[in-house]
């Protein structure tokens, strides 16, 4: 403590930093079912990491194993500040993840697979986790190169549609915006995406990987529509960035360290009215 009002004495001045205002704590902090009490030994950690290698090695077409892991850990938030807030809650997560390589030679592939739930019950099998990943391997090889086309549709896998959301979850990061760094910084209001494109920040479901009952300020957290048919509607904010930047926080605080800045929790895009299958069937003819 006494280092800490050391450091606060020679810091320069924030002209934005300041406690999240009283009217916006959270008072009633919900229970999201965060915590899990099953003890998981090394054992059993080690026979899942070895079950999803095996399992992933079994495929036809896997030469060879880069790794699999699983782990098992648990972590705890308290907040107090001197306005009235005093909340806290834990969280436990288990994990299983394994890569492979398929192929031989100059025409080797490698892909993974893992899965990570604050419930050990939810957790997908290691069987399971490692036949994915081996599969996900051989459908690399032997790629075929497409013509030069305009104009052609392109379908994201879902993993990497989830890397695209991580990109523009970082551009329209208040802290982002407030350095000037985002590509999106004046596009607020504007159109970002294609219409019917929805983008939402849910930080209250019940075991999610990204939820919390409040920030890291203490403010209540609500659900938020970050882009709504396609068009930008708000930035992740704390009460600094949001003082920054001309608003009002909406409960993204999050606390790294010493440092506090602001970023989703459970960010996707809602699901349009077609289905992947449906998707891919209207384009499969396009390049046969």
């Amino acid at each position: 403590m006494d280092r800490a009002l050391a450091m606060a004495r020679v810091s320069p001045e924030d002209p934005f930093a300041s406690l999240a205002h009283r009217d916006r704590l959270s008072r009633n902090v919900p229970d999201l079912d965060l915590y899990d009490e099953t003890e998981i030994s090394t054992e059993i950690l080690a026979r899942r990491a070895m079950a999803a290698e095996q399992s992933a090695l079994s495929v036809a077409g896997v030469t060879k194993s880069s790794g699999a892991g699983a782990s098992r850990g648990e972590i705890g938030f308290a907040l107090v500040t001197s306005d009235g807030f005093a909340g806290g809650y834990r969280r436990s997560y288990s994990s299983i993840s394994v890569s492979v390589v398929a192929g031989e030679g100059s025409s080797m592939q490698r892909d993974h697979d893992s899965d990570a739930r604050s419930h050990d019950s939810d957790l997908r099998g290691p069987e399971e986790i490692g036949r994915e990943a081996g599969e996900r391997a051989v459908a690399r090889l032997s790629p075929r190169q497409l013509e030069t086309r305009r104009g052609a549709s392109v379908l994201f896998e879902a993993r990497q549609a989830r890397s695209l959301v991580g990109h523009l979850a970082g551009a329209i990061s208040g802290s982002a915006v407030a350095r000037k760094t985002s590509f999106l910084r004046d596009q607020l209001g504007k159109q970002v995406l294609k219409a019917g494109i929805d983008l939402v920040d849910e930080p209250a479901i019940l075991r999610g990987a990204g939820s919390q009952p409040f920030d890291g300020e203490g403010v209540e957290s609500h659900r938020l529509s970050m882009i709504e048919d396609g068009v930008l509607q708000q930035w992740f904010l704390s009460t600094a960035l949001g003082r920054e930047l001309g608003f009002d926080t909406n409960g993204r605080g999050r606390r790294s360290g010493n440092s506090l800045s602001a970023s989703p929790t459970n960010l996707s895009l809602e699901p349009g009215d077609k289905s992947p299958e449906e998707l891919i069937r209207r384009w499969e003819t396009a390049f046969t």
